[in-house]
């Protein structure tokens, strides 16, 4: 069995809501696997907040673009929170999300070839800015909506300046609808988005490996129940039901009245409207969103610095 650390024990206290001990108990049995602790936590009950695992882990800035009927939204990390509030890092953001937009980008590599508007290529501008800025940055992901007609509409949660903040969201709508109630719905679903984090816009999209994982721990916590084996897995059935409906965006409670499908929004909309609405993508970035934070004592750092 693997040593357990403070860290990892304080790790997966606050991911989980859990106490100490039961914190530092999963992880003995899990021999140290820190996404097997947050499973068996949740498993048993003990784990306050499933969604913890999406906090922010990492600085930086999500930038949003959008051109009418086309959106891009890119993710640029950074080591410290300071840097997303230093200009050049902004300006940096800002052009390479126009960037992407232009190209259409889904994926980094495509933006770090590209040129960028002042000359030079974009992962040129990128080494100079982090010898210049002294901190590491990375261009982390990007994705790009489009509609043959209709909108794509932006939403930044936390915005640090115009188009970039913690969290962005897209909303692309198929629809010959007019365009102010096409901004109009796709605000509030963007808004919706921000605060739900939907992982995939139907039930059909849902990763299947995420719904085999929250299968075993529906059907751990259904045996705990003592039931027979047949109502066990009614019981898991029930359960991944439950879990599909509230994690994929067109059948989320909207948040806004907390009963009213985001499906059934859409439609209300579109026959107000008197013409068809479909939501056909969304992204919804969120900053440092799986990446493992490198937990420092600046104190230490500082004094280490100072010779103290």
């Amino acid at each position: 069995m693997s040593a357990v650390t403070a860290s990892a024990v304080k790790e997966l206290r606050e991911r989980s809501g859990a106490g100490m001990m039961d914190a530092k108990k999963a992880l003995e049995e899990t021999n140290g696997d820190m996404e097997a602790a947050v499973d068996l936590l949740r498993a048993k009950g003990l784990a306050t907040a499933a969604k913890k695992s999406s906090r922010t882990a990492a600085e930086g800035l999500v930038g949003v673009a959008v051109d009418g009927t086309k959106g891009t939204a890119v993710e640029v990390n950074s080591q410290t929170d300071f840097v997303a509030k230093n200009e050049q890092f902004q300006d940096f953001v800002r052009k390479v999300t126009s960037v992407a937009l232009g190209l259409g980008a889904n994926d980094a590599e495509t933006i770090l070839a590209a040129a960028y508007p002042e000359g030079g290529s974009v992962q040129e501008v990128l080494t100079n800015n982090i010898a210049t800025i002294g901190e590491n940055q990375v261009i982390r992901r990007a994705k790009t909506v489009s509609v043959s007609q209709g909108r794509v509409v932006s939403y930044v949660h936390n915005a640090a300046t115009p188009g970039m903040g913690a969290i962005g969201v897209l909303v692309a709508l198929e629809s010959n609808a007019d365009t102010a109630t096409l901004d109009g719905l796709g605000k509030q679903i963007a808004m919706h988005i921000a605060a739900a984090f939907p992982l995939s816009l139907d039930e059909s999209g849902l990763d299947a490996d995420t719904l085999k994982r929250e299968a075993a721990i529906a059907r751990e916590k259904a045996a705990e129940s003592g039931k027979p084996a047949d109502i066990v897995e009614k019981m898991v059935e029930g359960a991944m039901k439950k879990f599909a409906k509230e994690n994929a965006l067109l059948s989320q409670l909207f948040v806004i009245d907390n009963k009213t499908p985001i499906a059934d929004v859409i439609a209300q909309a579109a026959k107000g409207a008197g013409a068809d609405i479909k939501l056909v993508d969304y992204v919804r970035f969120q900053l440092g969103e799986g990446i493992e934070k490198e937990v420092s004592d600046f104190a230490a750092e500082v004094a280490a610095a100072v010779g103290a």
